[in-house]
């Protein structure tokens, strides 16, 4: 299996479009309201860990499709994940909901699991069993306390 792999690339960088315009979009940027440091830095550790081992096979610790099969099924799984969580973005670009927050934090997180899972890729089983947890709680806590503010 090459180093560098071109298809984690393609489904990163198609996750991340969506984020690029929301961001110049939104110059204020995100409100995170719920601080917790150590959830927060271990979603951090844990997203850039996801990307850089979708990025790049660390030899001894990936291990490759054990076939034909698993890879058509890596392809065939993340082309549906990622173009959920575009079309989620596009269907709730401007709509902040608790739904659009778990979609969007549990679609990119099942990505970069099931790549580890398909590739045999131990890092990134590892980096995503961090990322995943910590980013659906740290997306769930700020949207509900949006919402609630909003109530307010």
């Amino acid at each position: 299996m090459p180093v560098f792999n071109f298809y984690g690339f393609l489904f990163m960088a198609v996750i991340m479009v969506p984020n690029i315009v929301f961001a110049v979009r939104n110059k204020d940027g995100f409100q995170n309201l719920w601080h917790n440091r150590a959830v927060e830095f271990l979603e951090q550790i844990g997203r850039f860990a996801c990307f850089g081992f979708m990025l790049f096979n660390i030899p001894h610790t990936c291990f490759g499709f054990p076939s034909d099969k698993a890879f058509a099924a890596y392809i065939i799984v993340n082309c549906m994940l990622t173009a959920a969580y575009c079309l989620i973005w596009i269907v709730c670009f401007r709509k902040s909901s608790v739904f659009r927050a778990l979609a969007l934090s549990i679609l990119p997180s099942l990505t970069s699991l099931c790549s580890g899972i398909f590739s045999r890729s131990v890092l990134l089983i590892a980096a995503s069993l961090v990322f995943a947890p910590c980013h659906i709680t740290v997306s769930y806590k700020n949207a509900a306390l949006t919402a609630k503010e909003k109530k307010l």
